[in-house]
């Protein structure tokens, strides 16, 4: 079986967007940064100092490679606080993955993280009830997000 392409523009129109928000150009996070890097090189462009931050060691190992002078953390977003504050951070295809219970606070968390007039741009899936999945369809197991009207 061919091995799929991953589409690097995914994403990168809304952050082009989000970042027109952006008060100022300092510190930014990519929360599940995963090893693409195509965020980290907006950030990169936009005149932003990125950062990193993935569960996976893998993924951390890989980022790490393609980018040798951004700082990455290898860190599960549930626990502590942020590494900093920042002016923009992103979390695409990322924050849907932990679990339920965790969404307010891991949300609070990111939002207190950003400094005044930052920017927070996420992804998540969508439907009438709140529940969560979990499978293994990309190896490890993992928590899918069924974010419904939870009154947040």
């Amino acid at each position: 079986m061919a091995k799929r392409r991953f589409n690097r523009d995914n994403g990168i129109q809304a952050h082009k967007r989000a970042l027109g928000f952006a008060k100022e150009n300092g510190r930014a996070l990519d929360i599940g940064c995963g090893c693409t890097g195509r965020f980290i090189d907006l950030l990169c462009q936009q005149g932003f100092e990125p950062e990193g931050l993935d569960i996976s060691t893998k993924m951390v190992e890989l980022a790490r490679e393609r980018h040798p002078d951004v700082t990455f953390h290898h860190r599960d977003i549930c626990e502590g606080q942020l590494p900093s504050k920042y002016d923009f951070i992103t979390a695409w295809d990322s924050i849907w993955h932990i679990p339920l219970e965790q969404q307010v606070p891991v949300l609070t968390k990111i939002v207190e993280s950003l400094n005044a007039g930052g920017v927070f741009i996420f992804s998540f899936g969508g439907t009438i009830e709140a529940g969560e999945h979990t499978d293994d369809f990309m190896g490890p197991r993992f928590t899918t997000l069924l974010w419904g009207q939870m009154g947040f």
